[in-house]
C-alpha cells in the first residue's frame, strides 16, 4: 500500500488522497458503468413524480446513452426491481419501496454473480513439486483466496445493507425536485400532443 494512503476504519479499505484519484480511475473497475447508470436511474424514480418514466426520458435527464439504458432496464425488471407498462403514459417505476431495494440487488441484477477474485490454485504449480504438490502446500483454502473471500464478504455486506432510500436521503433540494417533476410532465405532454396531431393528420390525409 502506498505510504500516502490511509485506512478507513468503517470499511477496512485504503482511502487515497484527491491527487491520486486520477491514477485510480485509469484501471478497470470491478463493476462497470452500467451499475452507475442503473443506480442513478433508479434514484430518479424514488420520488412521486415522475410516477413512471420511459428509459429514453431517464437517459436524457441524466445525459447517458439511451441505447445503454435501454439494455439495463429490462435486467432490473427481470430482477423485480422495476415494473414497466406500455403506451403513451407508460414507462418504468419502482416495483417496491426504495427502502426495500438494496444496492446489492441492483448490482447483482446488472452484473450477475460476479466474483471479486478467481483463484487458479497457482500454489500447486511450483516446478519443484514435479506435478505432485505436498499436502502442506495445498491443505485448506489458499491464503490469498481466503483474504479475497473475506474482502468480498465485507463488500457485499455493505452493499446489502445500503438501500435506494439511503442513497436518496438528503440528496436533491425540494425546489430542484419540483423542476424535475415539471420536466417529466412537459415530456409527457409533448408526446401526447404529438400523438393527437399525428391522428388528426392521418384523418386529413387523402385515401
Amino acid at each position: 500500500m502506498a505510504a500516502s494512503s490511509k485506512i478507513d476504519d468503517s470499511l477496512g479499505v485504503p482511502v487515497f488522497p484527491e491527487n491520486g484519484a486520477s491514477d485510480l480511475r485509469k484501471g478497470a473497475s470491478l463493476f462497470g458503468v452500467s451499475v452507475e447508470y442503473g443506480l442513478h436511474t433508479l434514484l430518479w424514480l424514488v420520488t412521486e413524480t415522475p410516477k413512471r418514466a420511459s428509459s429514453r426520458d431517464l437517459a436524457e435527464m441524466q445525459g447517458v446513452p439511451a441505447a445503454t439504458l435501454a439494455k439495463i432496464m429490462p435486467k432490473l425488471e427481470k430482477a423485480g426491481i422495476v415494473n414497466s407498462s406500455d403506451g403513451i403514459t407508460g414507462g418504468y417505476e419502482l416495483a417496491k419501496p426504495p427502502g426495500e431495494i438494496s444496492v446489492l440487488e441492483v448490482v447483482d441484477a446488472i452484473e450477475g454473480d460476479r466474483k471479486l477474485f478467481d483463484c487458479k490454485e497457482v500454489r500447486r504449480g511450483c516446478i519443484l513439486f514435479a506435478g505432485a504438490p505436498p499436502s502442506w502446500s495445498v491443505d485448506g483454502v489458499c491464503r490469498i483466496h481466503a483474504v479475497m473471500l473475506r474482502a468480498e464478504k465485507r463488500m457485499r455486506s455493505e452493499l446489502a445493507k445500503t438501500t435506494l432510500a439511503d442513497l436518496a436521503r438528503g440528496g436533491r433540494p425540494e425546489e430542484f425536485e419540483n423542476t424535475v417533476a415539471d420536466w417529466f410532465r412537459d415530456r409527457a405532454t409533448a408526446r401526447e400532443t404529438a400523438r393527437v396531431s399525428a391522428l388528426k393528420e392521418g384523418r386529413r390525409s387523402p385515401r
